[in-house]
């Protein structure tokens, strides 16, 4: 089966269906020729179910055949990320340390995409406990770029970045409490959003914790978005049932304010080569009328190193649930990085958790003017695979996430597409954050940036598989 059909996106996929030009099956063999070839190095699952897979395929063969498809994504290939329960489907969470818990139901994501009628190959891997900006994990050894094995998937959503831009299908759903997405995104070239608080239903709702698109295109991720927002009365956090129009199209840059955050204030300096993506990337919005205007850091490195410290606090509870054999199995790195909090007094651990409220407000604040807030995803484009963090094994806390981790805990949508790329050929994607709720808006500004950045910008994902 040609292979180009597993290139598709998920919007062309359903038109063809459609016209009948191929089938869900024909669609479903191309990816799993591509997973047979790309997988032993990409490393993209952590359950593969292509048995499965290809019998979902055959009934929605039959279902396009006979002109009724089940939903929106029938036939269409999804995966998701571990953490996102699949009844009977162990969630390892990226680490060797602790036995798997096993589900005996489906997340909410999960429930709608097969209600939908989607195709799920499997389950994508992450680090452990979802703690890396890589696809370093003690479980599942080292996931890879499709662009360039060479270098990271960054993380924590590793296995479903891979997957995107490996050709493994369109359509891929991550998780992100700091930038688990849109890290991917960058250094992939993918075109993601980390949606707003509460607008995807999860089995497990955690502080500035999301789960939303990895796709090659904003429109699929919009496709995407149409189908696991559907409200679930198991999420208590998640927001009332709104009438969403979805459409990506119809972004005026005239009628829109871009603030620009070139410096996020705390964290690692902005590689010039990144800075100069983003400046450019302000000058296209600037000549199509946008009102542009530079935005004053709102983060402190106080601020950041609180919220790291919470999250270590947060993992050192789980390694110490575990038994000591346990504790031995997991990432190395990882238990460095939680030892350095023992210690933490409650006093110290509230002033973490008042810091996080403090991003909250002021990134609400400082954003206030603004349609649209444009700024790097990450200070660096991709570093090698074998690092767990982007500067290898030492510890810089959480030095790289000052642009992405602000718009977790405001709750504010934000997305990713690439928008140029290093001297020696790696991505660098641009973040564009929107007013609290307003998915769609931020993602027809995706859209059109995705339309009207150079041609040089754009990622050609099939030519790396060749």
């Amino acid at each position: 089966m040609d292979d180009e059909l597993a290139w598709l996106p998920a919007t062309a996929l359903l038109q063809g269906y459609a016209d009948r030009a191929f089938s869900p099956s024909e669609v479903q063999a191309a990816v799993e020729s591509v997973i047979a070839r790309r997988e032993p190095t990409l490393h993209a699952f952590w359950q593969h179910d292509p048995e499965d897979a290809a019998k979902a395929a055959r009934a929605s063969t039959e279902r396009w055949a006979a002109g009724a498809p089940q939903g929106p994504l029938d036939g269409v290939p999804v995966t998701v990320k571990e953490n996102i329960a699949r009844r009977g489907v162990p969630m390892p969470a990226g680490t060797a340390g602790p036995a798997p818990r096993t589900p005996d139901d489906n997340a909410p994501v999960t429930d709608r995409v097969l209600e939908a009628g989607a195709v799920v190959l499997g389950s994508t891997v992450m680090p452990d406990w979802g703690m890396l900006s890589s696809g370093v994990s003690s479980l599942h050894g080292i996931s890879r770029s499709p662009l360039d094995p060479r270098l990271t998937t960054g993380g924590s959503s590793a296995g479903a970045g891979a997957a995107a831009a490996g050709g493994y299908g369109p359509l891929h759903v991550g998780t992100d409490i700091g930038g688990s997405i849109r890290l991917p995104g960058t250094w992939l070239g993918l075109a993601t959003l980390k949606p707003s608080d509460g607008r995807v239903p999860l089995d497990a709702p955690y502080l500035g914790r999301a789960a939303g698109p990895l796709t090659r295109s904003v429109a699929d991720a919009g496709l995407l978005m149409s189908v696991i927002t559907q409200p679930d009365p198991r999420d208590w956090s998640s927001l009332p049932a709104a009438e969403i129009d979805w459409d990506t199209t119809g972004f005026d840059p005239s009628r829109t304010t871009v603030g620009v955050l070139a410096d996020a204030g705390c964290g690692l300096p902005v590689d010039p080569e990144v800075a100069a993506v983003t400046e450019r990337a302000a000058e296209v919005f600037r000549e199509a009328g946008a009102t542009v205007v530079p935005l004053d850091p709102w983060m402190r490195p106080e601020l950041l190193e609180r919220l790291d410290r919470f999250w270590r606090v947060r993992s050192l509870v789980d390694l110490d649930a575990l038994d000591p054999q346990a504790q031995q199995r997991v990432l190395p790195f990882i238990v460095r990085w939680v030892e350095a909090a023992r210690g933490t007094s409650g006093t110290e651990l509230m002033e973490c958790y008042t810091a996080i409220s403090t991003i909250r407000a002021r990134t609400v604040d400082a954003t206030l003017g603004c349609d649209i807030v444009l700024s790097p995803v990450a200070p660096m484009a991709a570093f090698p695979a074998e690092r767990p963090m982007p500067w290898g094994e030492d510890d810089q806390g959480m030095a790289h996430i000052g642009f992405t981790a602000p718009f977790n805990m405001s709750g504010q949508p934000a997305a990713t597409v690439n928008a140029g790329f290093t001297e020696d050929g790696r991505t660098i994607g641009v973040q564009l954050a929107g007013r609290r709720f307003d998915d769609a808006g931020v993602l027809r500004a995706a859209a059109w940036w995705e339309q009207h950045r150079p041609t040089s910008a754009q990622v050609d994902w099939p030519s790396y598989d060749r």
